[in-house]
């Protein structure tokens, strides 16, 4: 099983999400925004949290735009996997890979901390480790993670089954609670909260492994 994780100029989780795959067991093939294909077998791609190209613009617009971004919407548009952690989050709504906006915290500041989360959605490749209702802690490290959507979004997202996690306690002002969610397929997931960085006992929490293993175990045995 192949993972690629992309690098922008600003990223400074690439590494950590590198090596959380192949702690799951997985191939990682580092891949630069300039490059203008991903590299053949690519089973999932990883977009880290960061703060490419310094969060000009809107934060992810700029990175969104990037030559591998093509190759990522290619990727998913094929049915491929694809993981957006944070940065990586926005970066999935510019490319409207998954639904929704993601604005400026609602008290205008940074928050960093370790938060937790309720699984709302276990029938896919990404949560399928998780129990359904089941609280987990994962840290949070953003100044923009106010997920945006309007009533009916909302409601579709609901209906679907396309909310993987919520916020114990809300820390952004996101709509509905909202901490992840998947893109029609479920093939896509973008997080704000990053798993990668509770995935060993070092981390405090190895709420994340989950995560990474189900999907590394759920592509190998497909």
């Amino acid at each position: 099983m192949k993972a690629a994780v992309i690098t922008f100029p600003g990223s400074n989780c690439d590494r950590d999400l590198a090596v959380a795959f192949e702690n799951a067991g997985a191939e990682v093939v580092r891949v630069w925004h300039k490059d203008s294909e991903l590299p053949s077998g690519i089973d999932v791609v990883g977009i880290p949290g960061g703060f490419s190209f310094g969060d000009y613009l809107r934060c992810g617009a700029i990175a969104a735009n990037s030559p591998i971004c093509r190759g990522v919407v290619e990727h998913a548009n094929r049915g491929g996997y694809v993981l957006g952690i944070c940065n990586g989050f926005q970066v999935l709504t510019e490319t409207r890979l998954v639904p929704g906006a993601l604005i400026r915290n609602m008290n205008l500041k940074f928050v960093c901390k370790t938060v937790g989360l309720k699984v709302e959605q276990t029938d896919s490749i990404f949560t399928g480790g998780y129990v359904a209702g089941s609280e987990i802690q994962i840290p949070i490290a953003h100044h923009d993670g106010n997920y945006r959507a309007d009533d009916a979004l909302l409601e579709r997202l609901k209906g679907e089954g396309q909310i993987a996690f919520t916020y114990a306690e809300n820390p952004n002002g996101s709509a509905g609670d909202i901490a992840g969610v998947f893109s029609d397929n479920r093939r896509v997931l973008g997080m704000m909260p990053h798993p990668e960085r509770a995935a060993e006992v070092v981390h405090g929490s190895t709420d994340g492994q989950a995560l990474f293993r189900a999907l590394v175990d759920g592509l190998v045995s497909a």
